[in-house]
């Protein structure tokens, strides 16, 4: 068996975020790290919406990100440091739009070590000096500096290792110009190291009596070398630190969040300042006793001031700001600002924006309104009096503060998925749980692309055609909707709202064939009974169709007009000088019926196109030359399997030749819809007019009908307007509207997922400046698209707790799910407190919408699970089940029993006062059986049977069920008052994480040591475990490939396919495919993902990225792919210095998987590599890409 490997979505979730001037110019950009992807977003100034410039697979993990400028520099360069045992420097280069290595360097091994440097990164705010530091022992210190070239050069790296010392956090302080300095949090566990080995007692017992320390570096440039300056023990235990601006923007020094406590501190005479975190008020039920931390942090400066948001556990914001004294800090204020989703890092922009990297869930991007200087908010002080261990309290509300404008959409992490035609869509849909706590959400993913509806409105009848038109070439935004009936025209103006005008020229008692700008400022309109030329003055030249011929197709562009009449006669009008529309002296007659025509725009500085397309009723397709030397001259034929529809030529984007300068033009493609419902591409040569290189695409039922589109990037910057900017796209109308356009150097072929079209135009005006006009029966609809690049648009539904599983009752198609939180009180328990707190005097205030505010924390063995029965195409919730406190939901499977014929049970696996940490079910398990209505809307309990241990796993079998209890696999049959227990096997060696039916063979996971293979003897009434795998794997998730094979993923990122032999004896697995994700797998599917395409492994991580593992069908093809990885390999080495090889083979050796993740890399290679990369494949390049883009539409 051979696999390759595509990615399906990306991973969504941000580990890391830095702001900066990346480009160059004046506008901030925001650099994410998404595990292994690096990307570079831009807000948009103006509408707010953040735009995703480069997404860069790096093939390794990003464990650190930040931004640094050189003194005097006007950019920001990216460090990071990864798992590669590597330091990378990168600068984004704006006009080829990615990401180039500046530096490298090399400071131990790779792979995510205790002591090898990269887990934690500080830059000297003066961008003299980056250090790289590990979890433990070892830091590096680089000195940065330009060259007599202005070029960014690093030193060698500088030692300042301690050993026995963890790190917890390290930043660079501001000095001004004085010698870099760094200060970091440190454990000196050497101590305790000591005391373990003489007394023989638990290490981490003794670790809690020592105290942390706050260690000064500085970098001495005179000396060249790095020196432990200052070290001072700390009272409480920290976890993170801020750096104050120094030299003459303020005082410098650091502030240390601590639990509890925020201290700032710096050297000299300058006393600590320590303020408690504010709490909030008695009107939730948490534990008083309970710790507080900063988990986040963003620092804004300007000339003349600055300010810190602080981020607690809560998601509460607090606005920080010094007091001084002549460069002596004398009190530390903080302020409420406002509540966000839990981040992982915050960026505040000088726009005004605070971008939120949230931990889970959706990111967003908000407008800070208000600094909440002048408003009612208690502002807090280090000044005010207080007892030891007291705090200050304050009462979160709604935003006030913050605007949100966007959100940046993301399923991490998805916890359960199931793929599945519910919809009756004829596409499957994906049915993810993801999301933690309150803020969880069950998402519906499709395949397509989403579309914002910004206009519908009704017409007076069903029109066949519609158009938009300028009536100047340098004006911005279209002018004129003119839509066309049949036997009228009607005319809409374009401005603040849409009206009928009657005085812009168009001939409005006729349809019209097409309509466009000619010239600079002229209209033309094409009728069936002929041209009607619309000068600027509103002067008219009219050309009429000789005899009783009509026309019946026509193309036009902005300075030629081609008629198609009555017989096959072609008619060629071009624009002159002085902006007449004159007729070629000669027509040509087609030898058969043309059905559709198409002209490619004038390329710049030029008079007219060479080519015409014109498809005929003969089958084919034939380009026409309009060269004045051979003017309507056929240049090239394509025979086609079926009558063409329509075709449309594009221009795809330029991007840069070898030598970095910006190319013309990408090339021409020829795009034909068929009436059967095919979409072929064919590259059109720009010079001899020669057809190449076809694709094929199925698209739907009907006849495809092609539109020219612009699907502008609103990025208006002067080096990346020529790559992004009114790219040209085509929409495809078939019983499904398609969009095929290039993104990120990228091919995309998207369906939209809308309603079906019947003819569509490009659309910009002030208020949507790239959308789309479109009809459909007697409507006019205004449409934009905004997420280009994206694979699937998500329809969500909330839900209260975490979802952990799931199942779909076959009937309905109604949704079971379970959601079960750890640390949260049920809804009965929270009303029980509530009263006993009003009994003693407390009085709540009005409770806060969780899924903003977060719920109550109820202390660690506490746990809240409810059933919940969703129909997922309306997102109304059906049916709850609570559960009482402290029993957690685990498992869940739909079930027949011999016994009772047809009818379905629910069977839920329920743990009793679960603690996680050694996992131990105090009050042991349960399994609740359920029976469930034909219309799948309402569980009703049978009864409950207790077990022993936590009963993980469900699975039907035979007319009865298997449960994995604890590390006991068991078959249950239904009784009347409990689950009746009839067979046991005791040798599965820790705990069950999934059970698997094939037939007689029972597949059974182990949450530490992989697959077991097991089959029951009816007759003996036995289990007997009669394979296993000889690899210790730590399994997350099972699917079943076939009678020998299962497919594993493991906590470790790992996807293996193992096989079993034929005997019945006990035996050994064979490991068929091994292949590392990088990100931790918790759902796997065997499963088709497009109607009648072939069956793939489909996978989704707790990142949020999904993605597919697909058989190849022929040896040549494995061949080929196995070869072209190859060079990839060594022509594009991974962007952080990680080798490629070794990153797939994480944990074991990759085995049997073609990284086509890697493969696509190819597209966006320059063409010189390109090519020599095909010549070694004995291919030229458009053949690779075009295997390259068969492989994936073939499966997604």
């Amino acid at each position: 068996m051979f696999l390759y490997g595509l990615t399906l979505q990306r991973s969504s979730s941000i580990t890391h975020a830095v702001h900066g001037n990346f480009s160059g110019t004046k506008q901030q950009e925001i650099a994410v790290s998404r595990g292994k992807l690096l990307e570079l977003l831009k807000p948009d100034p103006n509408t707010g919406k953040v735009h995703i410039l480069i997404t860069v697979e790096v093939f390794g993990e990003i464990r650190s990100l930040m931004a640094f400028r050189l003194t005097g520099g006007n950019k920001d360069y990216v460090v990071c440091g990864s798992d590669s045992g590597k330091i990378a420097i990168l600068e984004y280069i704006p006009n080829k739009n990615k990401f180039e290595k500046i530096h490298l360097e090399t400071f131990g091994k790779s792979g995510c070590r205790r002591i090898v440097p990269g887990q934690f990164l500080a830059i000297d705010p003066k961008g003299r000096a980056v250090m790289i530091g590990a979890i433990e022992k070892q830091k590096l210190v680089y000195i940065l500096n330009r060259d007599s070239q202005a070029r960014l050069t690093i030193s060698s790296p500088l030692e300042a290792h301690k050993a026995n010392t963890f790190v917890y956090h390290m930043v660079g302080i501001d000095v001004g110009f004085e010698n870099p300095m760094f200060a970091c949090l440190e454990l000196d566990y050497e101590e305790a190291d000591i005391l373990t080995f003489n007394l023989n007692t638990d290490i981490s017992r003794e670790i809690l009596y020592l105290l942390q320390t706050l260690t000064f570096y500085e970098l001495d440039l005179g000396l060249n070398h790095v020196v432990r300056k200052y070290s001072e023990p700390l009272e409480d235990r920290a976890n993170h630190l801020i750096s104050v601006p120094g030299g003459n923007d303020g005082p410098g020094g650091v502030l240390v969040c601590a639990e509890n406590y925020i201290t700032y501190k710096n050297f000299g005479d300058q006393p600590d300042i320590r303020t408690p975190i504010p709490r909030r008020r008695q009107n939730d039920l948490d534990d008083p006793e309970r710790g507080m931390l900063v988990v986040c942090s963003a620092t804004h400066k300007t000339k003349s001031m600055y300010f810190f948001l602080l981020q607690t556990e809560q998601g509460d914001m607090f606005k920080v700001t010094l007091e001084t004294d002549e460069d002596m800090v004398t009190e530390i204020r903080l302020k409420y600002f406002d509540t966000v989703p839990i981040a992982t890092a915050m960026c505040v922009l000088r726009t005004g924006f605070l971008f939120v990297a949230a931990e889970m869930g959706n990111h967003c991007l908000y407008q800070i309104a208000h600094l909440g200087d002048d408003d009612d908010e208690t502002e807090f002080s280090s000044a005010m009096p207080l007892e030891e261990g007291d705090t200050f309290f304050y009462a979160p509300r709604a935003l006030r503060n913050l605007v949100l404008v966007d959100e940046l959409d993301s399923l991490s992490p998805i916890m359960a998925c199931q793929i599945s035609d519910l919809a009756n869509e004829d596409t499957p849909q994906l049915y993810v749980t993801c999301g933690r706590g309150p803020r969880s959400s069950l998402r519906i993913l499709r395949h397509g692309l989403e579309v914002s509806e910004m206009a519908v409105s009704e017409l007076p009848g069903n029109p066949n055609a519609v158009w938009t038109v300028k009536i100047r070439e340098d004006e911005e935004y279209d002018s004129y909707i003119i839509v066309s009936f049949v036997n009228a025209t009607l005319v809409l103006s374009i401005g603040e709202t849409v009206e009928e005008v009657t005085d812009s020229g168009f001939l409005g008692t006729t349809p019209t064939l097409s309509c466009s700008l000619l010239g600079e400022n002229a209209l033309v309109q094409v009728y069936p009974d002929g041209i009607r030329h619309i000068r600027a003055d509103k002067r008219v030249n009219e050309w009429k169709t000789p005899g009783k011929k009509t026309i019946l197709k026509c193309a036009v562009n902005q300075r030629q007009v081609v008629i198609a009449l009555t017989g096959g006669e072609l008619v060629y009008f071009e624009m002159d000088q002085t902006g007449q529309l004159n007729e070629y002296t000669e027509r040509k007659e087609m030898n058969s019926e043309v059905v559709c025509m198409d002209l490619s725009k004038v390329p710049p500085a030029e008079q007219r196109t060479r080519f015409l397309a014109v498809g005929l009723a003969d089958n084919t397709v034939r380009i026409i030359s309009l060269d004045p030397t051979d003017c309507l001259q056929p240049l090239s034929m394509q025979a086609l399997p079926a009558t063409p529809e329509s075709v449309c030529i594009i221009e795809i984007g330029g991007g840069e030749d070898e030598t970095g300068a910006q190319k013309a033009s990408g090339g021409l493609v020829l795009n034909i819809g068929l009436q059967n419902g095919v979409l072929l591409r064919t590259t059109l040569d720009s010079v001899t007019g020669d057809l190449s290189d076809t694709r094929t695409r199925y698209l739907g039922t009907r006849a495809v009908k092609l539109f020219r589109v612009q699907t502008q990037c609103p990025f208006t910057t002067l080096f990346i307007v020529f790559l992004l900017q009114g790219s040209d796209a085509v929409l495809a109308m078939s019983s499904r509207t398609w969009l095929s356009y290039q993104h990120q150097n990228r091919f995309h072929l998207t369906p939209l997922s809308y309603e079906s079209l019947e003819f569509a135009s490009g659309f910009a005006s002030e208020q949507c400046p790239e959308g789309i006009v479109a009809i459909s029966a007697n409507t006019l609809r205004i449409l934009a698209l905004e997420k280009l690049g994206t694979v699937f648009n998500q329809a969500s539904t909330s839900l209260q707790y975490t979802p952990r599983r799931f199942a779909v009752h076959p009937d309905s198609g109604n949704l079971i799910i379970l959601e079960t939180d750890h640390n949260t009180y049920t809804e009965e328990t929270k009303e029980n407190r509530k009263q006993q707190m009003a009994e003693v005097g407390i009085i709540l205030l009005e409770s806060l919408p969780e899924d903003k505010f977060g719920s109550s924390k109820a202390g660690p063995g506490m746990w809240s699970s409810q059933i919940r029965i969703v129909n997922p195409q309306s997102g109304e919730t059906v049916q709850k089940i609570y559960l009482e406190q402290n029993e957690a939901a685990v498992s869940i499977a739909l079930c027949k029993f011999a016994s009772h014929g047809e009818t379905i049970f629910v069977l839920v696996g329920v743990a009793c006062e679960l603690l996680i940490n050694p996992r131990q079910a105090r009050g042991g398990g349960e399994i609740h059986t359920y029976s469930i209505n034909e219309e799948g809307t309402k569980l009703e309990l049978v009864h409950k049977t207790v077990v022993d241990e936590v009963p993980s796993a469900i699975c039907p079998y035979q007319g009865r069920v298997l449960i994995g209890v604890g590390k006991l696999l068991r078959i249950y049959d239904l009784g009347k008052k409990k689950m009746l227990r009839k067979c046991e096997n005791k040798y599965i060696p820790n705990y069950i994480a999934s059970i698997q039916a094939i037939g007689h063979r029972i597949i059974v996971c182990d949450v530490q040591e992989s697959v077991h293979w097991v089959r029951y003897r009816r007759h003996e009434n036995q289990l007997v475990v009669f394979a296993d795998d000889t690899y210790p794997r730590w399994v997350t998730s099972a699917t079943v490939l076939d009678w020998n094979s299962v497919a594993v993923a493991d906590k470790f990122g790992n996807i293996t396919v193992v096989r079993a032999s034929n005997s019945s004896l006990f035996s050994q697995c064979e490991v068929l495919c091994m292949y590392h994700i990088g990100e931790t797998v918790l759902s796997l599917q065997k499963t088709t993902l497009i109607p009648g395409g072939s069956e793939a492994i489909v996978y989704t991580t707790v990142s949020g990225g999904i993605g597919m593992l697909v058989p190849f069908t022929s040896h040549e093809d494995h061949d080929f792919f196995q070869h072209l990885e190859m060079h990839m390999r060594n022509e594009s080495p991974p962007l952080l210095g990680r080798d490629h090889l070794a990153y797939r083979s994480y944990y074991f050796p990759v085995k049997n998987v073609i990284d086509g993740d890697l493969c696509e890399l190819f597209n966006s290679m320059e063409g010189s590599k390109q090519k020599s990369i095909a010549e070694e494949l004995d291919r030229v390049p458009s053949e690779v890409s075009k295997k390259l883009e068969d492989i994936r539409t073939r499966y997604a």
